[in-house]
């Protein structure tokens, strides 16, 4: 499946950058730009995931494994050839880790932005919380003002609102929502269960390093410790949260950078 993307830069390292659950690959667009500012080498895709975004409902059957070859798929489809560098924040990462499984051709490095390799219980993912308020909204309303409302009163902070007001479509009689939401639902469960940490602790696995946030509970010490025992360093960055690249963005860049 070809997915919706846009690329940054004109360089000839091909790197995908990918989005969190409920995100879209805009959500990393200034992260991009200032990344191939820095580094004129890189050539990025950002793609929307499997069923986020602008891209086609998944499958029913449909888990990580899915589409990290619908990212791979795209990334062919727009001219991106040999192994690549997939960066990838939560679900991002997890999608990475199911690539280097799965596809391992394409895969040169993998960095992880706040995210470990373990199944993400359902109290942790901040995504399941989002996505229940999600499903209770109306699928249609008059205007962005009206969908803003029917949000925070359900208990969404101004932030995450609109954040998921970035998945609206305007249309001649309303706004309704982008993505099918109970599809979404579906696959959470799913690439949320998943196991992945063969993907660090086999001895033939690519270059992978982490960058979690010092206030984020995603990363814990205990995984944290067990990453670096397999080879995937990680970097605390004590100010940020989940959303590393918008907490800290200068302090993100840099870390990219050093790899």
């Amino acid at each position: 499946m070809v997915l919706e993307s846009f690329q940054v830069g004109e360089g000839d390292v091909p790197t995908v950058l990918l989005h969190g659950f409920l995100g879209s690959g805009r959500n990393l667009r200034s992260l991009a730009n200032a990344w191939s500012a820095a580094d004129p080498r890189r050539r990025f895709l950002l793609p929307d995931l499997t069923g986020h975004g602008a891209s086609p409902v998944p499958s029913p059957s449909a888990d990580l494994f899915t589409v990290a070859r619908d990212v791979v798929e795209t990334a062919r489809a727009q001219g991106f050839t040999g192994a690549l560098d997939w960066v990838g924040h939560s679900l991002g990462g997890r999608v990475s880790l199911a690539a280097s499984l799965h596809v391992p051709e394409s895969v040169a490095r993998v960095s992880l932005l706040d995210i470990a390799p373990g199944p993400v219980p359902f109290d942790l993912s901040d995504s399941g919380m989002v996505l229940g308020i999600l499903l209770q909204a109306p699928s249609r309303a008059a205007n962005r003002k009206d969908m803003r409302a029917e949000l925070s009163g359900r208990g969404l902070s101004d932030g995450l609102t609109d954040w998921l007001l970035m998945n609206l479509v305007t249309e001649a009689d309303g706004v309704r929502w982008r993505f099918d939401r109970q599809a979404l639902a579906e696959l959470h469960a799913r690439v949320n269960g998943m196991d992945l940490w063969v993907a660090l602790e086999r001895p033939d696995h690519p270059p992978m390093r982490c960058v979690r946030g010092g206030r984020s509970r995603y990363v814990s010490d205990a995984e944290a410790a067990r990453m670096e025992a397999a080879g995937c360093p990680v970097t605390t960055l004590p100010d940020a949260g989940h959303f590393v690249h918008v907490d800290t963005a200068k302090e993100l860049l840099e870390w990219l950078l050093r790899g």
